[in-house]
């Protein structure tokens, strides 16, 4: 059902823990299904990701799309950031079961999240960044009908 590198990201999530003062954190939900991510950035003054880490409340696909999110973004700047998708993220994995597709979606939107409390704080725009959504579900209902 899953991938190795999904089963090795969920036993050894890389960068958990959360970063103090960080440059921007974002929070993200599904209340369908109950996962919670937050991922904190911890950004320098030439917009470059210098440290990531993350928590997560759910099941083992959330752990593993939040570990392998937060090893794509760091280390890039903040548009090469952005272009970081939920697809991305499976790919990484070597993909993921229908069923936990959300989870990379989750993962996505908490790195957009946290690079929106970073503009927010530092009163810049983020070519292409939206408001985020605080619950993924109201996205995927919608598509659904």
């Amino acid at each position: 059902m899953y991938t190795e590198k999904v089963m090795d990201h969920f036993q050894n999530p890389r960068n958990v823990g959360e970063i103090e003062d960080a440059s921007g954190v974002g929070t993200v939900g599904n209340a369908k299904c109950g996962d919670i991510m937050r991922i904190y950035l911890d950004i320098d003054e030439n917009q470059v990701i210098q440290d990531v880490k993350f928590k997560t409340f759910g099941c083992g696909a959330a752990v593993a799309t939040s570990s392998m999110a937060t090893e794509l973004v760091k280390g890039k700047n903040i548009q090469d950031a952005m272009q970081i998708t939920n697809k991305a993220v499976m790919e990484a994995l070597d993909g993921l079961p229908p069923v936990k597709v959300h989870c990379s979606l989750l993962a996505e939107e908490a790195i957009h999240a946290a690079l929106w409390d970073y503009a927010e704080k530092h009163g810049i725009k983020i070519e292409g960044l939206e408001k985020p959504k605080s619950d993924i579900h109201e996205e995927e209902e919608a598509e659904e009908y």
